[in-house]
């Protein structure tokens, strides 16, 4: 195993722990990790972006096919209160697909700093879920 698999090897161990305790995680076969929190389906990788810079990436499904128009101006609007991660809204056939995504260094991060930092993620994406879903 290089180097680089090792310790991105270790930073997904390192996060499944941390969220072990709240969701069921599934590892993919190629060391991601999957999961759902609150009907979001979430994932986690890791990747080294030069030596020296592991980083884990997470992916936040918030919603899709929302039909209401407004849905823009909403992740905007939500986009703007300073929240953990980047939303993204995209059009597609059958309506607006709201994603969240959060890229953060990672290495030497305690499994409790860890665990906090992706419930913050991973429950805002859920409070969007429920905003975005209420408010449609």
């Amino acid at each position: 195993m290089s180097r680089e698999a090792a310790t991105t090897a270790s930073l997904l161990i390192t996060a499944r722990e941390a969220m072990e305790q709240f969701v069921d995680v599934h590892v993919d076969d190629d060391g991601a990790l999957s999961f759902r929190h609150d009907g979001v389906p979430c994932a986690i990788q890791g990747i080294e972006l030069v030596e020296g810079l592991a980083v884990l990436s997470l992916t936040c499904v918030v919603a899709w096919d929302l039909a209401d128009a407004d849905v823009p101006r909403q992740v905007a609007e939500r986009a703007g209160q300073g929240l953990f991660g980047t939303l993204g809204a995209v059009a597609t056939d059958r309506g607006w697909d709201v994603t969240l995504r959060y890229a953060f260094p990672a290495e030497g991060l305690s499994v409790g700093a860890l665990r906090t930092l992706l419930m913050l993620v991973v429950s805002t994406a859920s409070q969007v879920r429920t905003d975005l879903i209420d408010a449609g």
